[in-house]
């Protein structure tokens, strides 16, 4: 098994699912980036400092495989703002998973209360709100958590 670049970060598993989801999952990814826009802008600027800061290689090397997932899954549908929304999804939620050690827990957690932290500007709920949402839709399906 061939190791990634982000292998060594605390969150490399969630990574690694959040890959494994937008590949398979990309129409749920699309839909669930329905979040404010000014909201994920700043929270997104805010993770991507923070994980440029801490881990760049690594960071582009995920941000490159999470353009792939899509790209890969968009290659049998057409391009369109499905496919834009899924990887602006996955790349939020990415980044904040190299940005912040502590906020993994979030995507397995209640919707409504990832909602709640995220109205209340809580940057890390906002950035893995839509994974939260795609965990809890796709978690039937799976019958799994995000083994850790």
């Amino acid at each position: 098994m061939t190791q990634t670049a982000w292998a060594h970060l605390p969150n490399a598993k969630h990574i690694d699912w959040v890959l494994a989801s937008v590949k398979a999952h990309q129409e749920k990814w699309g839909a669930a980036k329905a979040q404010p826009t000014k909201w994920t802008e700043v929270a997104f600027d805010a993770a991507f400092d923070a994980a440029f800061d801490a881990a760049y290689d690594a960071a582009q090397a995920a941000f490159d495989a999470a353009n792939e997932a899509v790209c890969d899954a968009a290659r049998t549908a057409a391009f369109d703002a499905a496919h834009e929304a899924a990887f602006d999804a996955a790349t939020d939620a990415i980044s904040a998973l190299f940005a912040y050690d502590d906020c993994a827990y979030m995507i397995e957690s209640e919707v409504d209360e990832i909602k709640i932290l995220a109205k209340l500007g809580d940057q890390k709920a906002v950035l893995l709100l839509p994974a939260c949402i795609v965990f809890n839709e796709t978690k039937a399906l799976t019958n799994a958590s995000i083994a850790v």
